[in-house]
């Protein structure tokens, strides 16, 4: 009988509650559509530091090669990672509370020069973009993935042309 390969994650996608599934569940589909093994991580720089700091440390010996990292209000989860490695962490400001995000994505984007954070846009555009980001991250040394992210921007821009057309008919 043979065996089958399980497929070890190369991105690691983590937020602070299940309640910011709904958003970063975008990064989680696009990362499929490129077909980029990743797991799904509800930690918190707060509740569970320890485990945060020890899930971070040890990602690049389990294959992890980006993080995308997810958290709303002023919770400070992508900084706390990139604290703890050397990956790049692409933060996700997620739109939660009184503040909608901003709160967030000024917690994500003022990090402290040597603990870079990429930040990307509030919500689930910001997740979408950051696996596409990621994408082109490891397309740099992936023929495949480079492939594929050929593909979907040429798919993309055909749709212009019928909106711009559209748009001059009226």
């Amino acid at each position: 009988m043979a065996k089958t390969r399980k497929a070890k994650p190369r991105v690691a996608i983590l937020m602070g509650s299940t309640s910011d599934m709904d958003q970063m569940s975008r990064a989680s589909k696009k990362l499929k559509e490129f077909g980029i093994d990743h797991e799904v991580v509800v930690t918190s720089a707060h509740r569970s530091p320890a485990e945060t700091a020890e899930y971070a440390s040890s990602a690049k010996r389990r294959g992890i090669e980006i993080f995308i990292v997810g958290a709303g209000r002023a919770a400070h989860l992508a900084g706390a990672v990139s604290a703890h490695t050397t990956l790049p962490v692409l933060g996700v400001p997620l739109e939660s509370g009184a503040l909608k995000g901003m709160d967030a994505l000024l917690a994500t984007v003022q990090m402290p020069a040597g603990v870079p954070v990429g930040t990307l846009a509030i919500g689930g555009s910001g997740a979408e973009n950051a696996a596409i980001l990621a994408a082109q991250i490891l397309a740099l040394g992936d023929k495949k993935i480079a492939g594929k992210l050929d593909r979907f921007k040429k798919a993309m821009a055909k749709k212009v042309p019928g909106v711009v057309e559209q748009v001059a008919a009226d």
